[in-house]
């Protein structure tokens, strides 16, 4: 993964609960774990824009819910500032649900925005994004 080009507050801690912004059929997703992050011993995970997580389904399609999936949140909304003095921030939390671990979305659309720091660090949620912000 390639860094980050930007101040990205980690805004949703473990346990809080995001919208599915694609057509995986998933909707409602909370956060279990946070992927490759290095925090100090006994600190709960918490995940920013661009972060790979594993969230369980709490609402959605009927064969979808209970099961455990691997997400990347592309919005949130605690702002954050990019390197040339902007900051952006989002309506909502949302997340895209991947289908392995190279990073390739489990749906074929996204609704709504994504981050530019997202597309960077995930050129495939990238490439099924309607707007980039």
């Amino acid at each position: 993964m390639k860094p980050l080009k930007a101040s990205i507050p980690r805004a949703l801690p473990h346990g809080a609960r995001i919208h599915a912004c694609d057509n995986s059929g998933a909707r409602t997703l909370k956060v279990i774990s946070v992927k490759n992050l290095k925090t100090v011993k006994g600190r709960m995970s918490a995940a920013g824009i661009g972060d790979y997580i594993l969230a369980s389904v709490v609402e959605g399609k009927p064969d979808m819910r209970k099961q455990v999936v691997g997400a990347v949140v592309v919005r949130q909304k605690k702002a954050i500032r990019r390197f040339d003095g902007t900051r952006v921030k989002f309506e909502d939390n949302a997340a895209v649900v991947i289908k392995d671990d190279m990073g390739n979305p489990k749906g074929t659309m996204i609704k709504g925005p994504i981050a530019k720091e997202v597309s960077e660090r995930w050129p495939a949620v990238s490439k099924i994004a309607s707007i980039i912000l």
